[in-house]
């Protein structure tokens, strides 16, 4: 099986995307290249595909977010999120339940990825309004990074093979067939045959 090269081996950003890179490792090859190291690893991947291209993707200068301020009135569609001081508590979870009509109101990777991005971005003229559209779909302003849920995917697949079921650690075992599956250029998903492969080594 192939095994993953150094990056400095790599000689084309279709080579490098090939094999699986975690975001400390990509934001590490960043930093020693003196490229942007911020961001998820879609951006990541953006900066890398770009110094392949002979461009230099240098780190910007990333406005600081407007400090928090509490509004004593209720929240509206209107509010602006870096203005009513947004976070992940129950009171927008409550406003958001209201507006969906959803009881037990659960927010989003999308929306998750927005609001990271729109305070990045020290982005105020973005409402509460236009989070709940991200919500429904009728807006993107930031996209969750699925690849990063392939572990996850690979380990429930591992877990629900019943040849699986002789292993006493199944997170340990899963852990160290990933190991041998993300250095390699094979597909990161789990299939049985690769159990049978690398069985000796688990």
């Amino acid at each position: 099986m192939e095994r993953r090269p150094r990056f400095d081996e790599i000689k084309s950003f279709q080579e490098f995307s090939r094999y699986y890179w975690y975001r400390d490792e990509l934001q590490k090859i960043c930093r020693r290249l003196g490229l942007d190291a911020l961001g998820m690893k879609a951006e990541l991947n953006h900066v890398i595909e770009e110094y392949f291209k002979g461009n230099r993707v240098k780190e910007k200068r990333r406005r600081q977010p407007l400090p928090a301020k509490a509004v004593e009135g209720p929240l509206t569609l209107q509010s602006g999120l870096l203005e009513c001081g947004f976070c992940f508590s129950q009171r927008f979870r409550a406003f958001f339940s209201t507006q969906t009509g959803i009881r037990n109101f659960k927010f989003n990777v999308d929306m998750v990825a927005t609001v990271r991005k729109v305070k990045e971005n020290g982005d105020t003229s973005f409402a509460l309004g236009d989070l709940l559209e991200v919500f429904y779909g009728e807006r993107t302003y930031a996209k969750y990074d699925k690849s990063s849920l392939q572990w996850n995917q690979f380990v429930k697949d591992f877990c629900a093979d019943p040849a699986t079921a002789s292993f006493p650690d199944k997170l340990k075992a899963a852990a160290a067939l990933w190991k041998e599956v993300r250095q390699s250029t094979r597909k990161k998903v789990y299939r049985h045959e690769l159990l049978e492969e690398f069985k000796a080594s688990l």
